[in-house]
């Protein structure tokens, strides 16, 4: 197989109606690692807007329990991808995902941003650090793709295609992002994260590096001073470089999935680690205070 026959395999699928088929290819074998990163960055993003940030610190998941937030997040996602939205796994994440949404007040703009860098933020991190960018016919699926999720989750008025999701992205965040004391905990919190997955003396460089890679409107948000120009050019520059390395290498010939990423820490021992009905929070329970959550909570689902 040649490092661009999937590329040509993938633009002989039908962009709406193989949405999920090209989505899966390009997550799991054109550019895993690239994307668990710019979904990362996604995610993070949606801290700057005060509204998201500030409720995300209220509930103390991204704070007290970060480690096990991102995993429960990446692996319910991660559920539809690898098994498709009609699938058990697939339903069971999205029945989730729903039943922990319901228990808050989100506006639907806010729920519809959030889609939106799922969209958008992929396709700006390939084009800066991909070993190759996304044709027009892969944006085609990747936006068919998440406004089919959209609709699973009850998201109203979704952009219709790449340009959309993209207008409105940033639109929403000329008008929205901010500063918010719960909206930087979070941020701080995700840093430490992401910095813990490393050795110990590291740590400050990942931190360092992870500032680097962030635009100005995201620093100001947040209050972050200006990373030095030679953080950047030397962060930017090595994830340039190991988009050549990749480039030269021969194309993944198995599938790499969320679940197997090594910064998935808090269920050891696939497959028996952990059930999808049982990834997430279960707001109400345990005394927690926050108000039960109106939706049933299955848990009859077989295991992941």
């Amino acid at each position: 197989m040649g490092r661009y026959d999937r590329l040509r395999y993938i633009l002989q699928l039908d962009p709406e109606r193989e949405a999920h088929v090209i989505y899966r290819l390009i997550a799991a074998y054109e550019f895993p690692w690239d994307i668990a990163r710019a979904l990362e960055l996604a995610l993070y993003r949606t801290y700057a807007v005060p509204s998201i940030g500030g409720l995300l610190a209220e509930t103390a998941e991204l704070t007290d329990r970060t480690q096990k937030r991102y995993d429960d997040t990446a692996l319910l996602l991660d559920a539809v991808v690898e098994h498709g939205f009609d699938s058990v796994h697939g339903r069971t994440a999205i029945r989730r995902i729903n039943q922990m949404h319901r228990c808050y007040d989100i506006s639907n703009e806010d729920m519809r941003y959030v889609l939106c860098t799922f969209v958008v933020m992929p396709k700006r991190w390939l084009d800066s650090y991909g070993w190759r960018r996304l044709t027009e016919h892969e944006l085609r699926a990747v936006a068919q793709y998440y406004r089919t999720l959209g609709r699973h989750m009850g998201i109203q008025d979704v952009p219709r295609d790449y340009e959309e999701f993209e207008r409105f992205l940033d639109e929403y965040e000329e008008a929205h992002f901010g500063w918010d004391e719960g909206g930087r905990r979070v941020s701080d919190s995700t840093l430490d994260l992401m910095a813990s997955w490393y050795p110990r003396p590291l740590a400050p460089l990942v931190r360092g590096a992870s500032l680097a890679l962030l635009d100005d409107s995201l620093l100001r948000a947040f209050r972050y001073p200006e990373p030095h120009p030679a953080a950047r050019r030397l962060t930017r520059g090595a994830l340039r470089f190991r988009a050549r390395t990749v480039r030269l290498l021969p194309p993944r010939r198995s599938p790499h999935f969320g679940r197997q990423n090594p910064e998935i820490r808090s269920y050891p021992g696939y497959p028996e680690g952990y059930r999808v009905a049982d990834l997430g929070t279960f707001p109400g329970r345990g005394g927690s205070g926050l108000p039960a959550c109106p939706v049933p909570h299955s848990t009859d689902q077989p295991p992941e």
